[in-house]
């Protein structure tokens, strides 16, 4: 299912409303669809290169807009679904504990989730239904869904296809290594 799903959301991204697509397929995957915004933005990007930045935009500003969405389905569906969850697991009291480290690293959170390959959705219906500051959720969202797609743009729009089979299968290890690298020099200098 997920592959013919894959081929079906690819093969949008000839279509003369692919822009369209991009977006809607970048603002669902921010909280409910599971294939990723890059398989349409990538080659579109080949395709116009001259549009790079346009996509990439487009792709930021409706994954981040779907963002808000999955975080309203965390902040308004907690009590009806996450809730009774976790009290029948007999874990309801220690979520509030959760929720305050949560809040304490979210902005790290929404960050690391937001450029690597982890679900973004699950960060994003996360920080509703943790009540992580709105204003905290947008701009690491805007900041790492931005990084993650301009950088995307620019490797592609600099080196055209030669680049495409390395991101298509290594970018998201790229990201998750320079996201532990920044956290551990973090670390290193809070320790100093």
């Amino acid at each position: 299912m997920i592959r013919a799903l894959y081929d079906w959301t690819l093969a949008w991204a000839a279509h003369p409303r692919a822009i369209w697509v991009l977006a809607v397929v970048s603002f669902v995957e921010s909280s409910v669809f599971p294939i990723p915004p890059d398989i349409l933005l990538i080659p579109m990007i080949l395709a116009a290169p001259s549009r790079a930045w346009l996509i990439a935009g487009v792709c930021t500003v409706a994954s981040v807009a779907g963002g808000l969405l999955g975080y309203a389905i965390g902040y308004f569906a907690w009590e009806v679904l996450g809730e009774p969850i976790l009290t029948a697991l007999g874990k309801a009291d220690s979520f509030e504990g959760f929720r305050q480290r949560y809040n304490e690293w979210g902005a790290w959170a929404v960050l690391i989730a937001g450029v690597t390959p982890f679900p973004y959705k699950v960060i994003t219906i996360l920080s509703g239904a943790t009540e992580l500051s709105l204003s905290v959720f947008v701009l690491a969202s805007v900041i790492a869904r931005g990084l993650r797609f301009f950088l995307v743009a620019a490797l592609l729009w600099q080196f055209g296809l030669p680049v495409r089979d390395f991101i298509e299968r290594r970018l998201g290890l790229v990201f998750t290594a320079f996201i532990f690298t920044l956290l551990g020099a973090f670390v290193l200098l809070r320790y100093l």
